[in-house]
């Protein structure tokens, strides 16, 4: 029979590896190594015998932290990434109110993890939910989801939701907004979902005015309820300079039609820039702190998009994602 401990802190340890964001071959091994030990049935032996490397997907750390843990010590590994763990300095009581997060993906579409894996790490968060967005279909990079895929989905959610309560996975999208501002993805099945992020991807580079009225008009329908990572911009290594557009325009028609402007969590993105986050402020704009998870350990970036809001002065109560999941739901 397989060591629970030992395989709690393989998928700790690539928790806390994914919210570095480390490369995606380190947080796999781990990942990978915990499910081979699920089918070891003499793990006491190879502990013993030294012989864990003889599994294929062990390696020599891996097979350090198995017999670590195994012994009941917590993994120096382990140990190392939760004291070096970055936490921003503030934030901490918005954080400790966020009740779920309203974007976030699987691999459905370019996330890297199961639903039920995303599900699992929210509620170990804490969380008393979790909007899934996946992509829509435009988005081929990002195998973005066809209406048929997406009604699949939603079976899929529903089964889950059965499994885990009190936790509540919502349905949703992240759809993208298309050159005229009409959505991509039936306007039907965009009614259906509990949380629908409509963001820009494409044609970042498009002129103020028609990127304005582009903006205004997504916003404007009615089954939008957050505008994801208004300008585009990418920061740190991999720098995007941010779309521009008459943001008084744009967040006053959030405010117009109740859309949340989201504060990004993303390092690479902290989407949009402090000035933008007051300017909505000042407008009377809801928010929503989202991590934009690919990953499990991505989850717990709220943290940065929660010390944002409270450097701008967001109240708790004009952030969406700080209400239970019956005030949200349609």
């Amino acid at each position: 029979m397989s060591d629970g401990g030992a395989v709690s802190a393989l998928r700790e340890i690539a928790f806390w590896l994914e919210r570095r964001n480390a490369p995606t071959y380190r947080v796999r091994a781990f990942r990978r190594a915990a499910a081979v030990l699920g089918d070891v049935s003499d793990l006491d032996r190879r502990v013993e015998s030294g012989t864990l490397t003889e599994l294929e997907g062990i390696g020599r750390t891996t097979a350090e932290v198995i017999a670590q843990a195994h012994r009941g010590d917590t993994p120096d590994y382990l140990v190392k990434l939760r004291d070096t763990a970055e936490v921003p300095e503030r934030g901490s009581g918005l954080r400790a109110a966020l009740r779920g997060d309203c974007h976030t993906h699987s691999d459905w579409s370019d996330g890297g993890s199961p639903i039920a894996e995303m599900a699992a790490t929210a509620r170990w968060l804490g969380h008393e939910w979790m909007a899934l967005t996946d992509h829509s279909p435009r988005l081929t990079v990002a195998r973005g989801l066809s209406s048929e895929r997406l009604r699949e989905q939603l079976g899929v959610v529903a089964e889950l939701n059965r499994e885990l309560k009190p936790f509540r996975i919502l349905t949703g999208i992240e759809v993208d907004i298309l050159g005229d501002g009409s959505l991509d993805q039936e306007e039907e099945l965009l009614a259906e979902l509990d949380v629908v992020v409509a963001s820009v991807h494409s044609d970042l580079r498009m002129r103020s005015g028609p990127m304005t009225r582009r903006m205004v008009a997504a916003v404007s329908n009615p089954h939008v309820d957050v505008l994801g990572h208004c300008t585009g911009r990418l920061v740190g290594d991999r720098k995007r300079p941010q779309s521009t557009f008459d943001a008084h325009e744009v967040f006053t028609a959030c405010h117009d039609h109740d859309v949340a402007v989201e504060i990004n969590s993303r390092p690479d993105r902290l989407d949009p820039p402090r000035e933008l986050v007051r300017l909505a402020r000042d407008l009377g704009c809801t928010f929503s702190i989202d991590s934009d998870a690919h990953a499990p350990g991505q989850l717990d970036w709220l943290a940065h998009g929660c010390a944002r809001a409270e450097e701008c002065e967001i109240p708790a109560d004009r952030i969406l994602n700080t209400r239970r999941a019956a005030d949200i739901t349609r």
